[in-house]
């Protein structure tokens, strides 16, 4: 059994109203917010000062190996209106980001792909607001 998910008291607000907003706007569908929402609602929620520094949060740059194929990414998981495929800056609406958040490192994480099943895990988390102590972002 994985441990539960962490996720800061205001990065949960600010998801959920992203999804809301998105929703509203039909920019996310029904399945994906879903289990965005599922995701938060079984989260542990803790103030940002307690956030453990090896926890995936909202704005963390995270590096992770497909454990398949021994590639390893980089990006930032960040809000909707700040998604940059360019800069490798990818929306918590995205299925691998609402994947990682909460997660820890070395946590692995089963993700569907168009191509089946693969293990995805969390080698490293770069840059974390909380640990900078950036609670505001």
């Amino acid at each position: 059994m994985m441990s539960r998910l962490i996720v800061n008291r205001l990065d949960y607000a600010r998801i959920k109203k992203s999804i809301s907003d998105a929703r509203d706007f039909k920019s996310i569908n029904k399945s994906e917010s879903d289990k965005l929402m599922k995701e938060l609602d079984s989260a542990e929620i803790v103030e940002p000062e307690a956030v453990p520094s090896n926890v995936v949060t909202m704005n963390s740059i995270v590096k992770l190996s497909f454990l398949n194929n021994d590639r390893q990414i980089q990006f930032q998981i960040v809000y909707p209106e700040q998604a940059n495929m360019k800069e490798n800056k990818i929306s918590i609406f995205s299925p691998i980001a609402t994947a990682l958040i909460g997660y820890k490192v070395k946590d692995e994480i089963e993700w569907i792909v168009p191509a089946g099943l693969t293990k995805i895990r969390i080698d490293e988390i770069i840059y974390q607001p909380e640990a900078a102590g950036d609670y505001n972002l």
